[in-house]
């Protein structure tokens, strides 16, 4: 009898202790999950504007809201807005988008057809490169509200991005005849230089930005976006006018102060760009001011800090990778650009592993395909890259990195006329591309 009492004692508090632990664990969870999605500060001028004195505000009312009402799906809409903008002004998409995710399912939990709430799961999706899934997302939510022109949005980039060019232009003409904005605008310029009309992308660009509130950040970005344009054209005086004023808008704006830098490095003045792109690289998280530094780097002579900083940039971007392998909910596909980072190291395999699974999620896309060419193209594979640059070439695309890409291609498959034609019409307007690649372009050229 004793033996049974003692058992039922050692029992009962196993069971205690367990349950105990468990409250413990899903207290200090929950706990944690409360505190981690929090607003974090901003850095250097962003922190000063008066527009992050009235996000902060905004904020702290939709979290006391919420911890009144934890069913509060206005307040939870709210805080998934502001850690979308937050991701974009700052670029700490890692952190933000995870946030915004966790707000926007609370929300569908509550009211699965929350046509805001799946609006906002499909641009998370599309900016963690979940392509497929934001734009199934976008469908689902147009059926709801077919009047409402930010959801073609959504299905114009979801629909770029799976390589759908001309499901894109059809959604774009739906987009602008209901609101004709900066939204509707920008894309319209965009889908216009993917097939191949750069004044058509300009003026439209430009009128995406005179739609626009100067220093709102959607205007910025599109202001950069424009500056990005009259590079590829060779018009840096007209780039570094919209960086500049960008700047002056939305002082400390970290894409602004990369186009300057990249105005300077196009135009060799070293120094000054190095000196830009590190401003940038406090201010904002971006890979691709942390590239242009390992190549500005490896130019002025400083190689060894080029080769660590390149291979930090590889060892940051597999973290994401394995995040995005590993959560089906939200992660950063970044396996595109994982392969032109394993490029930069010279390690051509690895280049190829990460190539070939984002082409195998969107096989039809043109930028896939042209990561996909210039991988072989390393590897030496002539044959293989010229296929994927003939699909990257379908749209007619004029962007002079593809075209320098398709002229040196051609050149090693033994296509004298195609490369001499593509390498001209890519050098034609001295673009701001790639310093080496225009070496590498000219010299070909020079022997054709």
């Amino acid at each position: 009898m004793n033996k049974k009492i003692t058992y039922f004692f050692l029992i009962a508090f196993f069971v205690f202790g367990t349950a105990f632990i468990i409250f413990r664990y899903e207290r200090g969870k929950n706990n944690k999950e409360i505190s981690y999605y929090e607003l974090k500060d901003r850095k250097g001028p962003l922190a000063l504007s008066p527009e992050w004195a009235k996000t902060k505000n905004m904020a702290r009312t939709a979290f006391r809201s919420m911890a009144e009402n934890p069913g509060d799906t206005k307040s939870a809409l709210a805080l998934a807005t502001i850690f979308i903008q937050e991701a974009r002004v700052t670029g700490d998409n890692a952190y933000y988008d995870q946030a915004a995710m966790n707000q926007v399912n609370k929300v569908l939990e509550i009211e699965p057809e929350n046509f805001q709430a799946l609006t906002f799961k499909s641009m998370i999706y599309l900016s963690q490169h979940h392509f497929a899934e934001g734009l199934e997302i976008a469908n689902e939510a147009q059926k709801i509200n077919t009047h409402n022109p930010f959801i073609y949005g959504l299905l114009i980039d979801g629909n770029v991005e799976m390589g759908n060019y001309d499901e894109a232009v059809k959604f774009s003409d739906k987009m602008v005849s209901l609101r004709p904005d900066i939204r509707s605008y920008s894309r319209i310029s965009y889908l216009r230089e993917i097939f191949g009309d750069y004044p058509g992308a300009i003026e439209a660009m430009k009128l995406a930005v005179e739609a626009g509130l100067p220093g709102q950040d959607n205007t910025e970005w599109t202001r950069i976006q424009l500056g990005h344009l009259y590079e590829n054209v060779g018009k840096f005086d007209s780039a570094g006018i919209q960086y500049a004023q960008s700047l002056f808008y939305r002082p400390g704006y970290a894409p602004a102060i990369s186009g300057l830098g990249h105005v300077a490095y196009v135009q060799k003045d070293f120094k000054k760009a190095i000196g830009y792109y590190q401003q940038a690289d406090t201010l904002a998280t971006d890979y691709t001011v942390k590239e242009m530094l390992a190549q500005l780097y490896k130019i002025t002579g400083d190689q060894k800090k080029s080769d660590s900083l390149a291979i930090w940039i590889v060892n940051a971007m597999s973290g994401d990778a394995n995040a995005a392998a590993t959560d089906d909910n939200v992660g950063h596909y970044v396996d595109r650009e994982l392969a032109v980072a394993y490029l930069n190291i010279g390690d051509n395999r690895k280049a190829l592993e990460h190539a070939t699974a984002e082409y195998n999620r969107r096989p039809k896309n043109i930028d896939v395909n042209e990561t996909m060419a210039w991988v072989y193209y390393h590897l030496g594979d002539y044959k293989k890259a010229r296929e994927f640059i003939e699909t990257a070439l379908k749209t007619n695309c004029k962007n002079p990195t593809l075209l320098c890409y398709a002229g040196l291609i051609y050149a090693k498959a033994g296509d004298k006329t195609m490369a001499h034609q593509y390498l001209m019409e890519g050098l034609k307007n001295k673009p701001g591309i790639d310093i080496g690649l225009t070496k590498e372009s000219m010299e070909v050229l020079s022997t054709l």
